[in-house]
């Protein structure tokens, strides 16, 4: 029993993590836009992620087994401590890559920590390296060069479709009206709100919606959702044998799962989605909006087909490619990116497998 909570703690400590890394992925166009403070997209961001969460335990099983070590490793070691130390690699990097602010996937850290585990239980031959190069490598290298190229196509059509929509918002305008006493100054007696649609907007609104802002809002949603429609299986089977164990169905893991998620991407999200949104390039919300688009589209397919594409590589691929089409990109910002991106899948593997070595002994 005390192995089987560890188990259920840890997988909720790898989801609040990835919550807090990942929460960023979709609502930093939001933040680099201007559309609304950090603390809102971040709320709508956790929103989204639970619900995503949630559905991916009706459509991504396939990731379920990918995960538990089936194909990565050529016989899984049995037992609670190969998935307590694979949960404990992936969870101590992204802890230090969040609390330093870097975007780094939580895919590789679960791959590091599979890999890192099978090479301290049984060698080099135990690594099922066919399935790591074909189901995990070559979609996590490829998604951020193909994210980067779609938003060069997407970007055009998006702003040409949505700058006319653009020009006419809907406003909240706040008028003060006051009554004459018959003896005696006016007296402000009474507020009113007032909407307002055309064109133009007063200067003086309380705020205003226009059609590019909803659709961006709604891309930020879908880009969340996918996200965490792609990541909660990976995270839900660290915590398979300890659900058993105690008794918890697949259903009651996948609700702790999103709930951890949610947890972390609304008290801890702020960094990373600080530094994408102010740090790599300026965001115009017509391209930002394409960067969502892409993202969505892109984990979205990905999580139907249980393919492990990486939302990290994918949306921080769209938003320098925001600032290609701009020519203006931090590159300082994205090689340290890269740097991290590298050392994600050693270093997870590493910190798992002495955990295994460890607690072998």
């Amino acid at each position: 029993m005390p192995a089987a909570l560890l188990l259920l703690v840890l997988m909720a400590g790898v989801a609040f993590a990835n919550g807090a890394n990942d929460a960023s992925k979709g609502v930093a166009t939001l933040v680099g836009a201007g559309l609304g403070s950090p603390g809102r997209a971040l709320r709508w961001g956790t929103a989204a992620t639970v619900a995503g969460a949630l559905a991916a335990g009706l459509v991504s099983q396939g990731l379920v087994a990918l995960f538990s070590g089936n194909g990565v490793l050529d016989a899984p070691p049995e037992g609670w401590m190969f998935p307590a130390a694979v949960a404990a690699g992936a969870l101590g990097w992204l802890a230090i890559a969040t609390r330093i602010g870097l975007p780094v996937s939580t895919t590789h850290a679960l791959v590091g920590g599979l890999v890192g585990v099978g090479l301290a239980a049984g060698g080099f031959a135990g690594i099922g390296w066919t399935t790591v190069a074909g189901k995990v490598a070559l979609p996590l290298a490829f998604s951020p060069v193909v994210s980067l190229g779609l938003v060069a196509v997407v970007a055009p059509p998006v702003t040409r479709a949505f700058g006319r929509l653009n020009r006419y918002c809907v406003c909240l305008e706040q008028q003060e009206f006051a009554f004459a006493l018959a003896r005696g100054p006016s007296v402000p007696a009474a507020r009113e709100l007032k909407l307002l649609a055309g064109a133009d907007c007063p200067p003086r609104v309380l705020t205003r919606l226009n059609a590019l802002d909803a659709v961006h809002w709604a891309s930020a949603g879908f880009a969340s959702f996918a996200r965490a429609l792609n990541d909660a299986p990976k995270v839900m089977a660290l915590g398979l044998a300890g659900g058993a164990a105690v008794g918890l169905s697949g259903s009651s893991l996948i609700v702790l799962v999103a709930l951890a998620m949610g947890v972390g991407s609304h008290l801890a999200g702020g960094r990373v989605t600080d530094t994408l949104a102010q740090k790599v390039t300026p965001i115009p919300a017509d391209h930002g909006l394409a960067a969502n688009l892409v993202t969505a589209a892109l984990v979205g397919i990905a999580s139907l087909v249980a393919a492990p594409v990486s939302t990290t590589h994918v949306s921080t691929g769209a938003i320098v490619g925001i600032g290609l089409r701009r020519r203006d990109v931090h590159w300082r910002i994205v090689r340290e990116f890269l740097l991290a991106w590298v050392v994600t899948v050693p270093v997870a593997a590493v910190l798992a497998g002495s955990v295994y070595a460890m607690m072998a002994r």
